[in-house]
């Protein structure tokens, strides 16, 4: 599941003589939602329900993010990232292919959401954090 770093791929594209080449690449292109929630159930031996429910979404919807039938609010997202068990890399490359920003470390909700996903926090126990700092809670 390792995939290359941005910066790299970057200096590959501002090497190559032609973008033609560097855009066939297989990491090049938009990255499908659903594709890579399942590639990172597979990746972690988990299964849709279990983390749906960790999440705290819907079953039905939980159903439909996975399957790429309906989008998730950034938030929503969120939640897949802490109950999946995802790094802060990943959970960025997760809401970009959900269509959301990026955590940003400048923005002080996403500053404690990022310290608490690279603790290994639980969602709930980010929830209290940024209770307790006065942020809009994940939920």
């Amino acid at each position: 599941m390792e995939e290359p770093l941005t910066e790299d791929m970057l200096a590959e594209l501002l090497e190559a003589p032609d973008p033609r080449v560097f855009i066939r690449k297989p990491e090049v292109g938009e990255r499908d939602l659903a594709a890579y929630l399942n590639e990172l159930l597979a990746a972690r031996g988990l299964k849709r329900p279990e983390v749906v429910r960790a999440a705290g979404i819907n079953e039905t919807f939980g159903y439909q993010i996975f399957t790429g039938a309906r989008r998730a609010s950034r938030d929503n997202l969120l939640k897949l990232a802490f109950a999946l068990g995802l790094s802060l890399r990943e959970a960025n490359r997760l809401l970009q292919a959900g269509g959301a920003n990026e955590l940003y470390c400048k923005n002080r909700r996403d500053a404690i959401i990022i310290f608490s996903l690279s603790h290994g926090y639980s969602l709930q126990k980010t929830e209290e954090e940024l209770y307790r700092f006065g942020e809009d809670t994940i939920s």
